[in-house]
């Protein structure tokens, strides 16, 4: 897929077209059809087409009883505009990222991504195991809405640099696209940081306006056509290490619905959650290998030390902030993440990162390929 293929019909903004899309959802001999506006263009690598498979997933188990129409960024609302449409009734439905709403409440961000925190498993067991899901629900009970968790990315690459870095020196001031608390790491590291949607990065860094950016990882930025204008390319990162997607409903008329389609919405979710890195786990290593092949991107592994041990300390200084002052449930909600993760890490650090390393070394079959 290249990036004009699915950034035509997904200009960001609104259109006189999409004004006609507001009316009220459907209701036709019980049947009711709700509509999911995105943060992302339409047919999105893994993004996108998750949003999609959700939608298509709901409407197909509960046999058209609920019928779920998507939206693309911009096809009814901008794409930071999707939850404001399903809390003021525009929409039944969004998908996009918990960390794009932290102007509403910092302790969204832990629904996402911390810089040094959880991977995806870890924030898995996080929310369905350590009360997570719980205190998300009392954020979203502030704007009358429901969040699930719906997608995950695995560990986000780095990102896309003019050239390579050597150290803290070389951020000093640098224009840089990376959002949430990621986004706060960078800053207090002396980067210039802005969130822009996906559909908009590209123009930023054409123009000017952005010297760097990140946004998820091989699959997505290529179709981006980020590999078009900067060659140097941090394929890991500490900002996202286990980045989820949401689904976020309108709660009463969540709860309004029938106990099997309120079953078959959080299924179809949890199903997507499943299947997204799948998704970006079969496509990241074809896309990486076509971009530095064919285009000449040149891949950088690792930081700097420098850049590590700077990410780390603000990360650090970041999470002290938050546990210290704000509003007592995004406290709440930094303590039971910062404690879940002093536990979870163990079984990741001891277990899997014991056999990764292990395999690495040891275990070379590219010959019996």
């Amino acid at each position: 897929m290249d990036r004009r293929s699915f950034l035509k019909t997904s200009a960001l903004g609104g259109t006189a077209a999409a004004a006609s899309t507001l009316a009220a959802p459907a209701v036709a001999q019980g049947n009711i059809t709700w509509r999911m506006v995105t943060t992302w263009p339409r047919n999105f690598p893994g993004l996108g087409t998750g949003a999609q498979r959700v939608a298509d997933r709901i409407t197909a188990a509960s046999d058209g009883a609920l019928t779920v129409e998507v939206f693309a960024a911009g096809e009814m609302v901008p794409a930071l505009q999707s939850l404001d449409a399903v809390i003021d009734g525009s929409a039944e439905m969004s998908h996009g990222a918990a960390y794009y709403w932290q102007n509403k409440s910092v302790g969204l961000s832990f629904f996402t991504g911390v810089p040094f925190g959880m991977t995806s498993r870890e924030l898995a067991a996080w929310v369905r195991y350590g009360g997570g899901q719980e205190l998300w629900d009392e954020i979203y009970d502030q704007f009358g809405v429901q969040g699930f968790l719906s997608g995950d990315t695995g560990t986000q690459a780095g990102g896309w640099f003019n050239q390579e870095l050597t150290g803290l020196a070389d951020i000093q001031g640098l224009r840089f696209r990376t959002p949430g608390l990621g986004g706060q790491v960078w800053q207090k590291m002396g980067a210039s940081v802005t969130n822009l949607a996906g559909g908009e990065i590209f123009q930023a860094l054409q123009s000017g306006a952005l010297d760097a950016a990140e946004f998820v990882g091989p699959y997505n930025d290529r179709a981006l056509g980020f590999h078009q204008l900067r060659k140097h390319y941090y394929t890991s990162s500490f900002n996202e290490p286990g980045l989820a997607t949401e689904v976020v409903v309108d709660k009463a008329k969540f709860q309004a619905l029938p106990a099997n389609l309120q079953a078959i919405v959080r299924d179809a979710c949890q199903a997507e959650y499943d299947q997204v890195p799948s998704e970006f786990y079969a496509n990241d290593p074809i896309a990486l290998a076509d971009m530095v092949e064919n285009h000449g991107v040149i891949v950088h592994e690792n930081w700097p030390e420098e850049i590590w041990q700077g990410g780390a300390n603000a990360a650090k200084e970041l999470l002290s902030e938050i546990l210290e002052g704000g509003d007592e449930l995004t406290k709440k909600v930094a303590q039971s993440y910062v404690s879940n993760l002093n536990v979870l890490r163990t079984r990741t650090e001891r277990t899997d990162l014991t056999y990764a390393l292990a395999r690495q070394k040891y275990f070379d079959i590219s010959d019996l390929g």
